[in-house]
């Protein structure tokens, strides 16, 4: 047994006879083992040869890391947001999809000012108190306007500056219109107007009441309006009663223009000033849809022609900017008497000049033309503009023939 217990154990003599026949081999083989581990002074041997302070180096390392974030935390946001914004996208897509496929309730949306059709007959207009009045004997009809009531807002206070237009149809031979009663929707006009029409005349006539919203600087809108066949109407005894005003005709709105011009009255020179300013939907009078207008201003002394005067011709269009003023030597008895015809015509080289439209206004005019007069007299040295919407050349010159009574006091008057 004791043999046995000295012999080595046949590992420890493999490893031992390996060591003595080939002592290389186990430095090989240690070699890779320590080439695995880094060595700990290489950093600071690297940091050496920086020519740097160490406190630079560090500082810069940390900057370039701040840089880093900073950099893919900006990455980060732009990339949430696009996301976010992608996702909106989607949404509104869906909803607007979701729209046209009409799965939802029209009624519950409200359109926009542009879709509403303007004058729908839907929607009301209020009403007119009128009057109606034929004398068979001197030929004469009287048409009373006496009041409105809950009239369509037209301003964006929600009240409007009402006045009524009266004429018949088909002649239009002469057209009046009450005074303007300022933001409210119950005026209480109270005015008559007189035509001569005869019997004939009157079965085939029809009589129309537009009520209008004024409007100094820009275009009157219509409110509503009454058309009346006469031939309807029982002569036996006056009439007086309310109607509904329904949506203005189409064809009736396709006026002639309309025409915008300043008035300045200095009675202590005698000098009264027109300024044409511009004009604008004027009536195409030429085949390519356009016109070459211009404005004549004329001076009518005791129904005679007196003095005159015309803007330059505007070439192609129907908007025309004039901007030109005429000054007029009229004294203060002379301004009482005369009236003032502003007219637009379209130049033709070859043929003779065409008439688009006309308005007068004076002592005598009606409505707004009276209105604008008068407030240029109770406003000397000052001048006043206003649009006016143009009238046809037939409808002035018949009205400028007959005989007005219609005054404006000058009494206890200070200019």
């Amino acid at each position: 047994m004791a043999p046995t217990d000295k012999t080595p154990p046949s590992n420890f003599t493999g490893m031992k006879s390996n060591s003595n026949v080939n002592p290389t081999s186990v430095s090989k083989t240690t070699i890779p083992a320590s080439t695995t581990t880094a060595d700990p002074g290489f950093l600071s041997h690297l940091l050496d040869k920086i020519p740097l302070p160490r406190w630079a180096i560090y500082t810069i390392f940390a900057v370039i890391i701040l840089v880093v974030l900073l950099c893919f935390l900006c990455i980060c946001i732009k990339c949430c947001c696009k996301g976010k914004k992608r996702k909106k996208k989607k949404v509104d897509q869906q909803i607007n999809m979701k729209g046209l496929t009409g799965s939802t309730t029209t009624a519950l949306v409200q359109p926009e000012a542009d879709d509403v059709e303007y004058g729908s007959s839907d929607n009301s207009r209020g009403k007119l108190l009128y009057s109606l009045e034929y004398n068979a004997p001197s030929s004469e009809l009287t048409v009373g306007v006496k009041e409105a009531a809950d009239l369509k807002a037209m301003d964006a206070g929600g009240t409007s500056d009402p006045y009524v237009k009266v004429y018949i149809l088909p002649s239009k031979s002469k057209t009046c219109e009450t005074k303007v009663f300022r933001k409210t929707l119950h005026p209480v006009f109270n005015e008559r107007f007189k035509y001569k029409i005869s019997q004939a005349e009157l079965s085939e006539s029809t009589l129309v009441m537009q009520v209008y919203d004024f409007n100094r600087f820009s275009k009157h809108d219509v409110i509503g309006e009454l058309r009346l066949q006469l031939s309807t109407v029982d002569w036996n005894h006056v009439i007086e009663e309310w109607r509904d005003l329904s949506e203005a005709s189409k064809y009736e709105q396709g006026h002639l223009g309309e025409i915008c011009f300043s008035l300045r009255y200095v009675p202590t020179a005698s000098k009264l000033t027109v300024v044409i300013l511009e004009a604008k939907n004027l009536r195409s009078m030429d085949q390519g849809g356009s016109s070459d207008p211009y404005v004549k201003v004329q001076l009518i002394l005791d129904k005679r022609k007196w003095k005159k005067r015309k803007t330059s011709v505007k070439k192609k269009t129907l908007n025309p900017y004039f901007n030109e003023s005429f000054t007029f030597e009229v004294s203060f008895e002379q301004i009482q008497r005369v009236q003032l015809v502003i007219s637009v015509w379209d130049h033709d080289k070859v043929t003779r000049n065409d008439a688009i439209g006309k308005i007068f206004l004076g002592c005598d005019a009606t409505g707004n033309q009276l209105r604008h007069w008068a407030d240029m007299l109770s406003n000397p040295r000052r001048p006043i503009a206003q649009w006016h919407t143009l009238l046809s050349a037939e409808q002035v010159d018949s009205t400028l023939a007959l005989k007005h009574t219609l005054k404006i006091p000058f009494t206890n008057k200070t200019f």
